[in-house]
């Protein structure tokens, strides 16, 4: 991905929506004394616009709003918008930067008040972003696949924080687990939970394929109730595959396995080659990750009329 300079510098980005009014890109700041900055007190989402057959679409915006407003429970973090405020205001971010296909980042956190703890003294700021974003792991990654390794970073335990808020503090594990793997040589890491079961990536689900049938980490795993995994997990029923989404995955499987995938709203659907420099399968990527990637991507591009619900049109 281009660096945001870069971006700024062609024209691609120009303008952030922040507490209800749509900004210069190079205004939208904020205090050096903003609570969310020090303490990692918000909440975020990653969603993606898709240049569609019908026009720019958002992929199950509705989805990401529901787990936007849910991770701010735990929290006690109120958003002074509603729904149709923040659909409208990222719609015309779209619409103001002529992005035909982008990735949407929405967030809200405690602002500029008090430096305690508590947050009782600070509002809650909201922005979202849009810029142009291909593939995250690369376009190489989608065909052929990716080198992974288990990172000796685990993840938390739900009984220490709400593993199912996409929170923004938590992905100082998601940054010590990717940051571990590339210097290492690897493309992206593979975290287990505390009890050392497989969970999921630093920013994605992950699905393990064995025997013709296909099994994904539960939500008592300590994973994300990942949008793209719940979509993954509907195409393949509809393909005729059977789907284990409460599985229990030793990393000795990750090993054994036909095959490994990988799913997110960034990383979309991105086949894994290698766990520990051990080959995955054939090396490459699956026919089942194949088939499962072809109607994704046949989804999200509109060539087919299925779940047209599970699109916002710009």
């Amino acid at each position: 991905m281009a660096s945001f300079d870069e971006m700024r510098e062609a024209g691609d980005i120009e303008t952030i929506w922040q507490n209800g009014e749509f900004v210069d890109w190079d205004d939208a700041t904020i205090h050096v004394l903003t609570h969310g900055l020090h303490y990692g007190t918000g909440i975020f989402e990653g969603a993606r616009a898709y240049d569609t057959d019908n026009g720019t679409a958002i992929f199950r915006w509705e989805e990401h709003l529901d787990r936007f407003f849910a991770s701010g429970d735990p929290y006690e973090l109120e958003i002074p918008y509603d729904r149709e405020e923040l659909t409208e205001a990222t719609l015309e971010l779209l619409r103001r930067q002529d992005h035909d296909s982008a990735y949407i980042r929405p967030i809200a956190y405690f602002g500029y008040g008090s430096l305690g703890i508590s947050p009782d003294d600070c509002p809650t700021d909201v922005a979202i972003a849009t810029w142009p974003w291909g593939a995250y792991l690369g376009e190489e990654a989608l065909e052929h696949g990716i080198e992974v390794m288990v990172s000796s970073w685990r993840k938390h335990a739900s009984s220490q924080i709400p593993t199912n808020a996409k929170t923004t503090g938590l992905y100082v594990n998601s940054l010590l687990a990717g940051e571990e793997a590339r210097r290492n040589g690897y493309e992206e890491a593979i975290v287990l939970n505390k009890e050392g079961q497989v969970a999921e990536g630093p920013g994605e689900n992950l699905f393990l394929v064995r025997d013709g049938e296909i099994y994904t980490p539960g939500l008592s795993q300590s994973i994300l109730d990942g949008i793209t995994r719940d979509t993954v997990i509907t195409l393949a029923r509809e393909l005729g595959y059977t789907v284990h989404d409460q599985a229990t995955i030793s990393r000795g499987e990750l090993n054994t396995a036909d095959e490994l995938f990988f799913t997110g709203s960034a990383a979309e659907v991105t086949p894994i080659r290698k766990v520990d420099n051990v080959e995955i399968g054939t090396g490459d990527r699956g026919p089942v990750t194949e088939e499962i990637q072809s109607a994704f991507f046949d989804l999200v591009e509109r060539k087919t009329d299925a779940h047209d619900d599970w699109f916002t049109y710009v």
